[in-house]
């Protein structure tokens, strides 16, 4: 006879096993926060429910200092400017896969769940990057530099977004900026920190952190074309949620299903502060 709590059984009706599923979907969604590069970049001064497929970022104007006595006698204040910039989940996903009972006997409930859960937050880690060094690009400058050597590239291209001065911005501290390179390109500025022009550099880890000031990413989900982009903390949103599927069992079958929606949405919130460099056409 077989063994009276199977898993098939255990999936359906036991709450041990969807426990099991929201325990591991939250590392997920925990995971999506702190492994990818977006999560350390992305707008996060957001107003709304997410909930009602939209948020909102502002970006407020600077304040100018008038002569005294101006809003006395013009008998009124300068009024605060604001530029709302709307920020619609509108991209729908979902990664619902479904498990025969032959192989539940064989990895057991726990061990399964773990292995695709893990699997599927690789995956969203992998769409949300994409998705938001592709809106970065989009909605950046292309520049042209006039420096040659990776060096005075780097210099030159930081430079463009540290002395952004318009209505909302004067000036970008260099600890707002970030650097994120395709692969190629931060193997040539890692080569020549590590050819003694930087004796804090080790050679035989992989990352060196900064850059004259600013932090230094390497990331192979830059758009095709991409040599690197430079931008401000906060100049993309990228806000998300989440919604478990519970397991449930395919009817006539003996498999189960189980997985998760995905809902976000990508928006440049400060397309001035962020520039890209690209040797050829660039495919989003």
């Amino acid at each position: 006879m077989a063994r009276i709590d199977s898993l098939s059984i255990q999936l359906q009706t036991s709450q041990t096993a969807k426990d099991k599923l929201k325990e591991e979907y939250g590392k997920v969604i925990e995971n999506v926060q702190k492994r990818t590069i977006s999560a350390l970049l992305k707008n996060k001064d957001l107003s709304g429910d997410a909930s009602s497929g939209t948020m909102e970022a502002k970006r407020f104007s600077n304040a100018t200092a008038e002569e005294y006595g101006t809003a006395r006698s013009g008998g009124k204040a300068n009024k605060i400017k604001a530029k709302p910039v709307v920020v619609a989940l509108d991209v729908n996903k979902e990664l619902i896969e479904e498990v025969e009972e032959k192989d539940l006997r064989t990895y057991g409930v726990n061990g399964l769940i773990e292995r695709r859960v893990s699997n599927q937050g690789n995956s969203i880690n992998r769409l949300l990057e994409r998705e938001f060094f592709k809106e970065a690009v989009k909605e950046g400058t292309k520049v042209t530099l006039t420096a040659t050597k990776i060096e005075e590239m780097f210099e030159e291209a930081i430079l463009k977004v540290e002395t952004t001065k318009n209505d909302f911005v004067d000036g970008v501290e260099r600890d707002m900026i970030n650097v994120v390179c395709s692969p190629e390109y931060y193997g040539k500025i890692r080569t020549y920190l590590d050819q003694g022009n930087n004796a804090n550099v080790e050679t035989d880890i992989e990352e060196f952190g900064r850059y004259h000031g600013v932090n230094v990413f390497s990331s192979v989900y830059l758009p095709t074309g991409v040599d690197f982009v430079v931008m401000a903390v906060g100049s993309v949103a990228q806000p998300v949620i989440t919604s478990i599927y519970n397991p449930t069992k395919i009817e006539l079958s003996d498999a189960t299903a189980f997985g998760t929606f995905l809902y976000f949405g990508t928006k440049a919130v400060t397309p001035d502060l962020i520039i890209y460099k690209a040797e050829t056409n660039v495919s989003l």
